[in-house]
This record gives structure tokens, sequence and C-alpha cells, in this order.
């Protein structure tokens, strides 16, 4: 004859060996105290809080902030901007001490129009 076991289910494999401590200010505190109130539990209970913060998280039911795009392409790209601008204005230099004479004006806004030509396209990137 089986015998019914009392107390808290056990997890077995499904034990939880991470702990989370959270620190609510006054504000924060009430507003979770409305959540709870929502679904009809009481905050001071032992035991409430947990489940429900699991489940909200776990579930989906939280609001999702856009993720940080990965910046490591942009900034491989910004370093190989500044070794073109470098042989550039190496060029620029070199050509000036040829012909002291010679007008850069040309030089500097084609290097302009590649500039904002990247820029365009890194922005097309971030939001396409």
């Amino acid at each position: 004859m089986e015998q019914n076991k009392r107390g808290r289910k056990r997890l077995r494999n499904r034990k939880r060996h991470h702990n989370v401590m959270l620190r609510f200010n006054d504000a924060e505190y009430a507003k979770l105290r409305l959540i709870c109130e929502s679904y009809n539990m009481d905050i001071s209970e032992r035991g409430v809080i947990s489940p429900l913060l699991r489940r909200l998280v776990l579930n989906g039911e939280t609001e999702e902030k856009d993720m940080l795009p990965d910046t490591s392409n942009l900034a491989y790209h910004i370093n190989q901007i500044g070794n073109n601008i470098n042989q550039l204005v190496k060029l620029a230099h070199y050509k000036t001490l040829r012909s002291p004479n010679s007008s850069l004006e040309y030089e500097i806004q084609k290097v302009n129009g590649l500039l904002c030509t990247l820029i365009e396209i890194t922005m097309e990137g971030r939001t396409g």
C-alpha cells in the first residue's frame, strides 16, 4: 500500500543550484506587491515571490529589450578608416613636397565622400 507523502515535491534532477538575490526600493516593492495582488498572491507569505518571478522571467511574460549591436566589426572598420586616412595624408604630404603648389582640396573631398558612404552603410546595417 502506497503512503501519501507530505511536504514539498522532490526536484531530483531538476534541482536548482544557482541563487539570485534581489533588493527592491519602496517604489519597486510597491509595484511587485501590485503584481502579486493581480495573481491573488500574498507577498508576505514565504515561498510566493520566487515561483512568481521564475514564471514571469522564464515564460517570457516580461518585456524584452533590444540587444545592443555587436560593435567589434564596427571597431575593425573604424580602424581600417584610420589606416586609409594615414595613407592619404602620407600621399598628400609626398605630393606637396613634390609640387608645393598642388591643392589637397579634391583629395579631401574624395575622402569625405568615402567616409559619408561608409557611415551610411554602417547605419543601414544597424537598422536592417
